[in-house]
């Protein structure tokens, strides 16, 4: 198995069925059923938004820090076992502040999963684009007490409707703090989104970027500036971005000598973590080992831990 960084893994698309219940019981919180398998059955989506629904439906048994300390430790226990040797995550702050989840709680329970894990990782604190921009702002400046415990900044949940520009204000707060910038861009939204990721927000990183393919420009300009795009094969297909994963872009992008790097997103709603990625990629698109091994190389090139490792980088 060959040794990966992930880098679009949302902590919150961990929860198994197996630990939801055992947190709705742990902390007496009602579900409609606590059968593993029903629960497991209503991860079928038609696209981002039915996801969305489930995904938050379930944020509700996140409620301690040792909930939130169980989570981590059992994605990165998994991540582990799939050569992940390196750990970007995601987490989203405002799903659980409107909940009553107070940030020393989230931030407690993920922080010391990491530490006692022993495992190189760190988060990366999204804003729920849907909550709007002035939100946004307001939970960045209630998180910079914990600075010490987020490298940076991303954008995530529904995308159309809510282009990157919005963000432009605190993306300048958070690059102001030195924080890295990544948005998701590119999945549901066209070229355009990209574009502005990049021009406004002054993302690192292009969190999907499947739809940047449209544009031939875009491409020349990710190809020349070697920004990194963290694709999930997978999510694209459960979320309907694809057809099928055999209809997927992906190796169009290897061929444009774009730095693809590949990811499982939210794994336990999209039927597999990273390396199951990778599996499905060889088995449906026939991928090569030099093809995958160049992904691998990306994703460590692509890291904020492993900047200016770009000579493993692909080159096209």
């Amino acid at each position: 198995m060959r040794p990966k960084a992930e880098l679009h893994l949302h902590i919150e698309g961990t929860l198994e069925p197996e630990l939801v219940v055992e947190l709705a019981r742990r902390n007496r919180i009602d579900l409609p059923t606590y059968d593993v398998e029903a629960i497991r059955s209503r991860y079928s989506f038609t696209d981002l938004r039915s996801f969305l629904d489930v995904y938050y439906e379930h944020l509700a048994v996140l409620r301690t820090e040792q909930d939130f300390y169980d989570l981590a430790a059992a994605y990165l226990r998994r991540a582990a076992g799939q050569g992940v040797r390196h750990a970007e995550i995601f987490f989203d702050p405002q799903a659980h502040l409107s909940r009553g989840v107070t940030l020393e709680t989230v931030f407690g329970g993920l922080s010391a999963a990491i530490k006692d894990s022993g495992a190189s990782a760190a988060l990366i604190l999204c804003f729920l684009r849907d909550r709007g921009a002035e939100e946004a702002e307001q939970v960045l400046r209630a998180a910079l007490p914990f600075r010490d415990h987020f490298i940076g900044v991303g954008l995530d949940s529904a995308e159309v409707g809510y282009p990157p520009s919005l963000f432009r204000r605190v993306f300048d707060l958070a690059a102001a703090e030195g924080l890295h910038r990544v948005a998701h861009a590119g999945e549901e939204g066209g070229p355009d989104y990209v574009w502005e990721a990049l021009d406004v927000l002054g993302v690192e990183r292009v969190d999907h970027g499947i739809r940047a393919m449209e544009d031939p420009q875009l491409v020349a300009r990710l190809r020349e500036e070697r920004i990194p795009l963290t694709v999930c094969p997978l999510s694209n297909v459960r979320l309907r971005a694809v057809p099928s994963l055999r209809d997927h872009i992906l190796p169009a992008m290897l061929d444009e000598g774009l730095v693809v790097t590949v990811n499982s997103d939210d794994p336990a709603y999209f039927g597999g973590y990273v390396e199951d990625n990778y599996a499905a990629l060889r088995r449906e698109l026939g991928m090569s080992d030099e093809q995958l091994d160049r992904i691998a190389r990306n994703s460590f090139a692509a890291s904020f831990a492993y900047e200016g490792a770009d000579e493993g980088a692909d080159e096209g």
